[in-house]
């Protein structure tokens, strides 16, 4: 469906270009445009490969195992049908962790081994089990101390203080998360009163 959008909105960009007699205009933005996504692109991918790189270097150290047992009564909390001791715990705690610092891409492997041991959890079911759903939401709600991919946009598109977003960043990130917390533990208690009947 977005495939959809994206194309309707191309065309119909193109066809105003064309009626207002500014398709020359159209041209220079698709060609400054591919450029400056290629740009950015690098500077994005120099970014999450020294961030991953560094989680890996947190977790050969044991700074993840540290965090995962000082996170492990919110992973109770959280996701109580998880075994204790199971590797899915240390890939919530990694993805948190990452995401805390505002590391999105480098959170991303995390939680995609994350879910793979929760759909391993949940027999392999097309289902989303409620830990599946509440990793994603958590994912998504991503509570960021330090935005470093927002930063990093905003300094590659020339910004004067790229770090200013700071406080409005923490902000937001505290709300939704709080939010989609709420949420995960509502729904999961609605799920488990479904299964009671």
């Amino acid at each position: 469906m977005l495939n959809y959008l994206w194309g309707i909105m191309i065309v119909l960009g193109i066809i105003v270009g064309m009626l207002r007699g500014e398709i020359d205009e159209v041209s220079k933005a698709t060609i400054n445009s591919s450029k400056e996504a290629v740009q950015l692109c690098i500077t994005m991918l120099g970014i999450m490969a020294m961030w991953t790189g560094i989680m890996q270097v947190a977790k050969k150290c044991g700074l993840v195992a540290a965090f995962t047992k000082a996170l492990r009564p919110l992973l109770r909390f959280l996701y109580p049908s998880i075994p204790r001791g199971h590797i899915a715990n240390e890939y919530i705690a990694s993805n948190m962790i990452a995401n805390i610092l505002g590391l999105g891409w480098a959170a991303t492997p995390m939680g995609l081994m994350a879910m793979k041991e929760l759909k391993k959890l949940n027999k392999d079911s097309e289902i989303a089990s409620c830990d599946m759903c509440t990793l994603l939401i958590i994912n998504i709600s991503s509570l960021q101390l330090i935005p470093v991919n927002v930063i990093a946009y905003r300094s590659q598109y020339g910004s004067v203080n790229p770090a200013e977003i700071l406080g409005a960043g923490l902000a937001a990130t505290i709300f939704s998360t709080f939010v989609g917390l709420i949420f995960a533990v509502v729904a999961r208690k609605l799920s488990n009163l479904r299964g009671m009947k």
